[in-house]
């Protein structure tokens, strides 16, 4: 690994072409560029997750560290790495300080992998409008977690609001299994649906997205029940004379209940961010299922028909009036 302190974006460029011509590495086989953006209260988390997930994807890690606005000078620090700490492949980590964290894509884009698309990951608060962070506009696809907001249905609406194809969101990913379990509920049910229900904790978007994504395809109101999770804790679907229940209330194991059959018990937990994070990796193109979900539960229509392409506009945190 190279440690640079107080240094410059050509300087960090340099040192990965260095890095990359010791050790063999050849660009041309990288997926994508993954720039995760965290804070330096989060850093060691979102290294962990991003870690992991470069280790399943072959991409260039860009792990941006946003430190105080207001320190009283811009400053970059940067450690580079080809197979090392960050995971087995290209990975440039970027403590950015002062002024400079308002002008990320100067030192980001000339470290993008050529060629490859672009995923942008923000590990906190996501931001209200993906257009005001440039490493927004230049991503192909991304990844926000409404979760971590303080707000996080209000967030969700956010997210619609904002949308453009190629968002994502974890809040979305976390219902990925509780979608199969309840779409293969149906391999066993006849007649029309009377009736949907889904448990959980009051304010998490998860929840929400879930009870979304049932609406959408089912076309029946779903029934939001507070529990004190963690989590999603259940959902609850009366099809026909049958009913189907599956109850979740540890956060690792489910218990699938159904009309005139055993219960049966089933692997259910609440996955790690790394596992999240890789689900996303793993598909580069718009989310229609998730614009679909996420329409029908916040009343946001045609997020399917907008632009892909996002134009920067320029925000400075410390000038509330400077929005363009």
């Amino acid at each position: 690994m190279t440690t640079l302190w107080d240094t410059t974006g050509s300087s960090v460029v340099r040192a990965l072409a260095a890095a990359r011509h010791h050790t063999g590495s050849v660009s041309s086989g990288l997926a994508l560029t993954l720039v995760a953006v965290t804070d330096g209260n989060l850093v060691a988390e979102a290294e962990q997750a991003a870690t992991a997930a470069a280790a399943q994807h072959p991409c260039r890690l860009l792990l941006v560290v946003r430190h105080a606005l207001s320190a009283p000078q811009a400053r970059l620090d940067a450690e580079v790495s080809v197979g090392g700490r960050l995971g087995p492949g290209e990975a440039v980590m970027l403590h950015m300080h002062g002024r400079l964290t308002l002008h990320p894509e100067s030192v980001v884009l000339p470290l993008l992998a050529p060629d490859a698309p672009v995923v942008t990951w923000w590990f906190g608060p996501p931001p209200t409008r993906i257009a005001m962070d440039p490493l927004g506009t230049l991503a192909d696809r991304r990844i926000t977690d409404a979760s971590r907001d303080p707000e996080p249905i209000e967030a969700v609406r956010m997210r619609a609001v904002d949308y453009a194809p190629g968002d994502t969101d974890l809040a979305w990913t976390r219902v990925t299994m509780w979608r199969s379990l309840c779409a293969s509920a149906f391999d066993s049910l006849a007649g029309d649906v009377r009736a949907l229900a889904v448990s959980g904790e009051a304010r998490n978007p998860s929840r929400a997205l879930l009870a979304g994504w049932l609406q959408a395809k089912l076309g029946v109101q779903v029934a939001l029940e507070d529990t004190p999770g963690p989590g999603i804790t259940g959902v609850r679907m009366a099809v026909g004379d049958s009913e189907v229940r599956v109850t979740r209330t540890d956060g690792r194991t489910a218990v699938l209940h159904r009309t005139g059959q055993p219960d049966r018990v089933m692997p259910l937990p609440r996955r790690q961010l790394s596992e999240l994070l890789t689900e996303e990796l793993r598909r580069l193109d718009p989310d229609e299922v998730y614009a679909e979900a996420l329409a029908t539960v916040t009343g946001v229509s045609g997020l399917e028909e907008r632009s892909a392409r996002r134009t920067f506009v320029w925000f400075d945190p410390a000038d509330p009036g400077s929005v363009a």
